[in-house]
């Protein structure tokens, strides 16, 4: 059995403007980065070694991923860690379409979108493959909120520790990964910085 931990990105402007950032980007905050900064001290308090380590695309994750390794392992950009795409409503206030707690459905289809199970499905093909990857024994994925909670929920079946809402900011998920039956399972969570309800 291997272990996951899939981790959220630090705070981002975008976060604090309460603006959709899906596909688009935006930097990670001050508090960002003392977020990934304490979310890595849990780790190395915990006796957590990352053998390898892969993140989205997205600059705030990479960011992340760099400041919970001090930079001292490579680690692999995937694409097929991405937030969910909201097509038209990149950008907009989130305020009216993050849900405070279960994920998306269909709901961002209809502007240009992702379907919820094409997330969760393109987040478990990525990260099962990556796993797969000789050595990888002990793997830090960082992503993103709504795309976590995708992979997360459509994994709840298999889990102990059930998710239905959106992790805070660098909250790390540990999960098993079984390599013969190609399957995760949610173990426990670390939520330091827990999202305040709307």
């Amino acid at each position: 059995m291997s272990k996951l931990y899939l981790m959220r990105h630090g705070q981002t402007v975008f976060n604090v403007r309460h603006l959709i950032q899906g596909w688009c980007d935006s930097p990670l905050t001050e508090l960002g980065i003392e977020q990934a900064e304490a979310a890595r001290d849990l780790i190395e308090e915990r006796g957590i070694r990352f053998d390898h380590a892969c993140c989205s695309t997205a600059e705030r994750a990479c960011d992340t991923c760099e400041i919970v390794t001090r930079g001292a392992i490579p680690y692999t950009r995937l694409k097929g860690l991405r937030e969910f795409h909201f097509g038209s409503l990149e950008a907009c206030d989130n305020r009216a379409i993050v849900p405070s707690s279960g994920c998306f459905g269909d709901a961002l289809v209809q502007y240009g979108g992702e379907a919820e199970a094409d997330v969760a499905a393109r987040m478990t093909a990525t990260l099962a493959q990556f796993m797969l990857q000789p050595g990888c024994e002990s793997v830090l994925a960082v992503s993103h909120g709504g795309a976590i909670l995708a992979f997360l929920m459509s994994w709840n079946r298999m889990s102990p520790v059930k998710v239905d809402r959106i992790l805070g900011n660098c909250a790390v998920c540990e999960l098993d990964f079984d390599p013969e039956a190609l399957t995760f399972s949610c173990v426990g969570i670390s939520d330091l910085f827990p999202r305040r309800a709307r």
